[in-house]
């Protein structure tokens, strides 16, 4: 059994910062840990423009806190967000997240993230894996 906080976190290398300081991930369940996924807690900050491609991993984000506007730049699609709202890229999707105040969103990643991904220029992490 795992039992994490995020606390614990704080401040460790699975707390996970971008260049720009729009947003923070707190790493929780990560590749080497072996269960198939990892599990992310992120904050995006208010006011941040933030765009994404994961094209090696499906992620899938459940809003808990905060309002913005997710937008879908392969099918040219804007949607809401607000608590309570799950959104999944289940065909590796480029999107934008804009922040109208700050985000709280709990996300899975298949292929789970190993810890040390940084996003490329377009967005994308690359594909890491633990060896065995």
């Amino acid at each position: 059994m795992i039992v994490r906080t995020t606390a614990e976190i704080t401040g460790t290398d699975r707390e996970v910062r971008p260049e720009n300081g729009n947003w923070v991930s707190k790493r929780i369940v990560l590749g080497g840990d072996r269960v198939g996924f990892s599990f992310h807690e992120t904050t995006i900050f208010p006011g941040t423009d933030n765009e994404f491609h994961y094209a090696n991993h499906y992620e899938a984000v459940w809003l808990v806190e905060g309002e913005g506007e997710l937008i879908d730049l392969d099918n040219d699609k804007t949607y809401p967000l607000a608590p309570g709202t799950m959104y999944l890229l289940d065909g590796h999707e480029r999107h934008r997240v804009i922040a109208h105040t700050q985000l709280r969103m709990l996300c899975v990643f298949n292929p789970p993230v190993v810890g040390t991904e940084v996003h490329d220029e377009n967005g994308v992490y690359p594909l890491v894996t633990v060896d065995d």
